[in-house]
């Protein structure tokens, strides 16, 4: 059973001030768990924002291990990169930390897919890894990670990450349901008014909505006040 939480925030500001707390608190209890701490990120202006707090925090770098939920077929020096973004923000400066990026520029981006699998589970283990921490974020259209609706990925049951293609034609590569719900907590990071017709749908279990399927151990939605209006 899914324990899910709505906390609403004035400003998507104070949003990424609790993704950030909300990170050091898991990277420790992680590290005081099992030794380490096996995240994914997201891209997005709120987590840049949650990137920023984080330079200061008081993170267990040194057994930290940062892998995405999903990114783009592009170089990591592209602005559109979820990879390039983190580093550039936050994770180069960071010593000690291990950075996992999926092969964004692999020609066969299926293959780049299972790699990405084999190294989540040499990782975090197997056969379905158990990750301490995934942000996430969701789309006016109720899309989260690169799962949108309609996909083929979307009734993907074995593979943990995927090629698939967004609505607008670009490659991606994204994590599946069996890997986003088996992590120990999610926490969805969720700005804007243009967000706001698909969380009231997913708070009412609207199946179309791929943000709905998410049902890790704990998930969180922080929210700013024009989200959840």
């Amino acid at each position: 059973m899914s324990r899910v939480e709505f906390r609403v925030f004035a400003t998507p500001a104070e949003v990424a001030e609790a993704a950030a707390e909300g990170f050091v608190a898991a990277a420790r209890n992680a590290v005081a768990a099992h030794g380490q701490f096996v995240v994914a990120l997201s891209g997005g202006r709120t987590p840049h924002m949650a990137y920023h707090l984080l330079r200061t925090a008081p993170v267990p770098w040194s057994q930290t291990h940062v892998f995405w939920g999903d990114d783009r077929a592009v170089p990591q020096d592209d602005p559109a990169s979820n990879a390039g973004e983190a580093r550039r923000a936050l994770l180069d400066d960071m010593d000690g930390v291990t950075i996992h990026p999926m092969d964004c520029v692999a020609l066969d981006l299926d293959a780049a897919a299972r790699d990405a699998e084999a190294e989540l589970r040499a990782v975090a283990g197997g056969p379905v890894p158990v990750l301490d921490l995934v942000w996430l974020g969701m789309g006016a259209d109720g899309h989260t990670a690169s799962l949108f609706p309609d996909s083929p990925a979307l009734t993907e049951t074995e593979r943990l990450v995927v090629a698939t293609t967004a609505p607008d034609g670009a490659a991606r590569l994204t994590m599946t349901y069996p890997l986003l719900n088996a992590a120990r907590q999610v926490t969805f990071l969720v700005t804007g008014a243009d967000k706001a017709v698909a969380l009231a749908g997913v708070q009412a279990g609207d199946p179309t909505l791929p943000a709905t399927a998410i049902g890790a151990a704990q998930v969180t939605w922080l929210l700013d006040a024009a989200t959840a209006r």
